[in-house]
């Protein structure tokens, strides 16, 4: 059984043809949630190398078990998305196995679900070694209860032996079975070994203050984190661009150090055992003393994404950590937008990596909140007290130092509280 590549299979590229979008309006969910669900869906194709062929929303008046919407709507859906040239049906929620297989013959085409797309991304952009292994494992996991049916073929052509022994279809799927719970024990003990040196780094790193951008995917986090730290973090107008937790160093001159953390996007029905692949991915977030939740101000749907991106947090026991909230690509929003947010939200800041609008106020709130606010104000200084001059140049922002008499030096800075008490005391 191939074992590469991801649920839709290899993506070289290019385009790998066209995506059918089905979304279901079950009792209780309106219309235009679900349209904006599908809108979410489509980019996820588009990120999984799909061009969108056309979508469709049904009615559900309930789930049905076989098939998940009905017989006769799933053969309705074959029909148009083979007349448009779709390759594959792309149902927006997470079908059982047997639902998939269903639908595959009443449709006539590959059907996947909103799951399997997300473990498809997650399978091209891995980068890192443990990122890797991490979409390995929750694609195998969720590939598992979906084995049977992959080798029936055989079962039909050879049938079963005398006396009911299995025929070749069946002990294909036990043999694949038993390679697949092998290959997973081997990647559950291998992603143990990474978190336990990824554990020591996180040990050796507790004496700086530490940051963490959380938020929906695609709001732009990478591209904040570049312009705060310098950094080249790989940046793309795509969902999930970035899966590996990246931590840099922000280093404010005379002030001190802290670590910036940039973590994987969040996403609505992001599935229970992605959430548990990607621990490490959280487990930096949960590591942070600050938590920094961007938000897009420039999306149409930017309140529902701060609810999802909420639900997370809460889901992963950070909803009480201390934050700041980032309203970023400030400048792709109405100004009228952009003022309503800042009479709202006079707390947050406003800003945009893309002009480096906002950025200094963002990066000082960073620094206040992790190192302590700073200060500005005048000392003065004995003339012979160098050592205190040179003391004040590594530990606070030097402004000015000007003469104050024949003894005396008068020193503009800028620091911490904390510094200036220092100084008193070395006085």
């Amino acid at each position: 059984m191939e074992l590469e590549g991801g649920i839709l299979g290899r993506a070289d590229g290019g385009d790998r043809g066209g995506a059918y979008l089905v979304g279901v309006v079950p009792p209780g969910r309106s219309e235009a949630e679900v349209a904006d669900h599908l809108e979410e869906l489509a980019s996820l194709v588009d990120t999984a190398g799909f061009h969108e062929a056309g979508r469709a929303i049904l009615p559900l008046r309930r789930i049905h078990p076989a098939t998940f919407v009905g017989r006769g709507q799933a053969a309705e859906l074959g029909e148009v998305a083979r007349a448009l040239d779709a390759a594959v049906v792309v149902v927006d929620e997470e079908l059982s196995p047997a639902q998939v297989r269903n639908l595959e013959r009443a449709t006539g085409l590959p059907v996947v679900d909103r799951a399997g797309v997300i473990i498809d991304i997650f399978a091209i952009h891995a980068r890192s070694r443990e990122a890797r292994y991490q979409v390995e494992l929750a694609r195998l996991e969720y590939l598992l209860p979906r084995l049977a049916g992959r080798w029936t073929h055989l079962s039909r052509q050879v049938g079963g032996g005398p006396g009911g022994t299995k025929g070749e279809g069946e002990k294909q799927i036990e043999l694949d079975r038993r390679m697949v719970r092998r290959r997973i024990d081997r990647l559950r003990r291998e992603l143990a070994r990474l978190d336990r040196g990824r554990v020591v780094r996180r040990r050796a790193r507790r004496r700086v203050p530490q940051a963490a951008l959380v938020g929906y995917t695609n709001v732009g986090k990478s591209s904040l984190f570049n312009r705060l730290v310098r950094a080249d973090v790989r940046v793309e107008d795509r969902l999930f661009a970035t899966l590996d937790p990246t931590v840099r160093r922000l280093v404010a001159p005379a002030r001190g150090a802290i670590l910036l953390k940039d973590t994987v996007g969040f996403i609505r029905k992001l599935p229970h055992h992605l959430v548990a692949s990607f621990r490490s991915t959280f487990a930096e977030a949960e590591e942070a003393d600050l938590l920094v939740l961007v938000l897009d101000l420039a999306h149409p749907a930017a309140d529902r994404q701060r609810e999802v991106a909420e639900q997370v947090l809460a889901a992963s026991g950070l909803d009480a950590r201390p934050r700041i909230v980032a309203w970023n690509k400030a400048d792709l929003a109405p100004p009228e937008v952009v003022e309503g947010i800042r009479r709202r939200e006079p707390d947050a800041v406003v800003v945009s990596a893309r002009t480096g609008e906002g950025l200094d106020r963002l990066r000082e709130a960073l620094l206040d909140r992790l190192l302590g606010r700073a200060l500005s104000g005048e000392v003065s200084l004995p003339a012979g007290r160098g050592d205190l001059l040179a003391w004040l140049a590594r530990v606070a922002e030097v402004r000015a130092v000007t003469e104050a008499g024949e003894d005396r030096l008068r020193v503009s800075l800028r620091a911490p509280r904390h510094v200036f008490g220092e100084l008193e005391r070395r006085l």
